[in-house]
């Protein structure tokens, strides 16, 4: 290391011997390859060929992609620019930091009032119908909000539900909203879809899961009450005791007898 006087500035002067620089690792093209694929899909196995020349490909095909929609792009605006030479001077100021309605003022002056001002014109007609549209569309998520309300409260009211467990609810649809306009997907949402949809199916399974239950209770109950019965004498001794009735059959008739 030395000191070295550069004008009126001193900089200090790294001096790397031959040494250091035979500690340094130098990696290979191969391996820089390998780190750069490894770190787009962690999971690749870089020693398989074939699986590096498949993940290579698709990403090039990837790139191609990405080119070619940067070269759409890039087409349509220097269309745009070419039709009307404004819009060149409209996006570069927009890209330096300016006001979209001062650099529209900046652009055309006086003339913008004159446009608003017309309402045969087509750019007044139009703020009018997306104006209208908005008003509209303000209105109908208002009244959906209030039957929403409504819809959330009898809800909450048949299912005995506190106001905590009811906000969880409507936090947990929320972000599934949400996550759908993102589009993106959990694994929650899809189990709680997929509950929904099976809901009536694993209640008929339920239900039939019962009913063999109770039939088999009840042959039980029968085999129970036979095997007390047979062959045992009346406990007070009197001969006249009447015995029990053998029931003849099958285990299968029995189980027929108690449905």
């Amino acid at each position: 290391m030395a000191w070295v006087i550069l004008g009126k500035k001193i900089i200090r002067k790294t001096t790397i011997t031959m040494a250091e620089t035979n500690n340094q690792e130098v990696k290979s093209k191969r391996d820089l390859l390998r780190e750069r694929m490894l770190k787009r899909n962690p999971e690749l196995n870089v020693e398989d060929p074939e699986a590096m020349s498949g993940d290579i490909s698709d990403y090039l095909d990837e790139l191609d992609g990405q080119l070619n929609g940067y070269r759409e792009h890039e087409a349509k605006l220097t269309n745009m620019m070419n039709t009307d030479p404004r819009s060149a001077y409209l996006l570069a100021s927009l890209d330096n930091g300016e006001d979209l309605i001062l650099s529209l003022v900046k652009l055309l002056g006086t003339n913008i009032r004159d446009i608003l001002d017309d309402p045969d014109s087509e750019a007044s007609k139009e703020y009018a119908r997306r104006a209208a549209d908005g008003m509209k569309h303000d209105a109908e998520t208002e009244a959906n909000i209030e039957e929403t309300k409504k819809i959330i409260a009898a809800w909450q009211e048949e299912n005995g539900l506190s106001d905590e467990e009811g906000n969880a609810v409507l936090d947990f649809l929320q972000g599934v909203l949400e996550d759908g306009m993102d589009g993106k997907v959990s694994h929650d949402s899809l189990n709680m879809g997929l509950k929904a949809i099976r809901h009536d199916e694993d209640v008929a399974e339920a239900a039939d899961a019962a009913e063999v239950r109770g039939k088999n209770a009840r042959v039980k109950e029968e085999l129970r009450k036979r095997k007390e019965t047979d062959g045992i004498s009346a406990l007070d001794g009197t001969p006249n005791a009447p015995k029990p009735q053998r029931q003849e059959g099958s285990v299968f008739d029995m189980a027929r007898r108690a449905q």
